[in-house]
């Protein structure tokens, strides 16, 4: 299946609309407290602990893609491909994204500091502890630098090809708990995404329509006769007439017997109709036949 599948990937990339939010906590944080004697250096050390040693400790043993910080994908539960997409995490390119966000959060720090009292009116730590202030601050930074690169590794993961990840091999239990960092407590379990992949699209990319039968093929399947249906009704017709004939004459000849002079009117070879079937008057006289009584 390809990288697209798994959801998680794309939870992921909800930090970067978190980044802004992060940015105006940050300012306010800051603006608890005024700066001390050495501004300066207390801005290097809250980016030391919060910008550099994370960045070291991320580019060793990056996080673990699966994971949310707080809950995480259990290592014994994941998927194959999961598995593999773990073992193309390790890539050149995210850690070169996560060494230039750590070198550019300084001169944010310090321009976050030297604007946070515009806001200090509306800080939550009002008249706090420089200390404090530099030690939440430090550790807001850091929680950047973690959702930072996650969102690297899993723009980089999507953007890989099915034969690629196919090809690469699945990383075991053990490889991924010394060479990753995964936090959060193994309770995150998510199903794939399903992904149709051999759907026939058309130019658009949308699912072609469904084939459809010819104005021919529906003329003359609705034309068509039902042959089985009147080849009884046919054959029947020439017995029912037999039979009608047969009883014509055996009326006739009854006839014939009870009264002599319907005898000589009608002789035996003759078939006449029944007194029950009397021809009309008009046929009658148009033959010079005269009428039964």
């Amino acid at each position: 299946m390809p990288p697209r599948s798994e959801p998680l990937l794309w939870v992921q990339l909800i930090g970067a609309g978190v980044f802004p939010l992060e940015g105006l906590l940050l300012l306010l944080l800051l603006a608890g407290s005024d700066p001390g004697p050495v501004p300066g250096l207390e801005r290097l050390l809250c980016w030391a602990l919060g910008a550099l040693a994370p960045t070291v400790l991320l580019w060793h043993r990056p996080a673990d893609v699966w994971s949310l910080l707080f809950l995480q994908t259990p290592l014994r539960a994941r998927r194959p491909l999961q598995q593999r997409l773990s073992r193309l995490q390790d890539n050149l390119a995210p850690r070169l994204g996560l060494a230039l966000a750590g070198v550019t959060s300084l001169p944010l720090l310090w321009w976050l500091d030297e604007h946070a009292a515009v806001a200090s009116s509306l800080s939550p730590l009002q008249d706090s502890p420089r200390l404090v202030v530099l030690l939440l601050a430090a550790g807001l930074l850091a929680l950047m630098l973690w959702q930072w690169q996650q969102l690297l590794q899993a723009l980089w993961l999507l953007s890989r090809r099915s034969d690629t990840v196919a090809a690469a091999r699945p990383m075991p239990q053990a490889e991924l708990e010394e060479q990753r960092l995964c936090l959060g407590l193994p309770l995150l379990l998510l199903d794939p995404l399903p992904i149709a992949t051999g759907t026939p699209a058309t130019s658009g990319g949308r699912p072609g329509p469904a084939p459809q039968a010819s104005p021919a093929a529906v003329a003359s399947s609705v034309s068509a006769p039902p042959v089985a249906a009147t080849a009884p009704v046919q054959a029947d017709v020439p017995e029912r007439s037999q039979a009608a004939e047969a009883e014509v004459s055996t009326d006739a000849q009854s006839l014939a017997a009870e009264d002599p002079e319907v005898a000589e009117a009608h002789p035996t070879g003759e078939t006449q109709p029944s007194s029950e079937t009397e021809p009309p008057a008009d046929a009658a006289q148009a033959s010079g036949e005269p009428r039964g009584a």
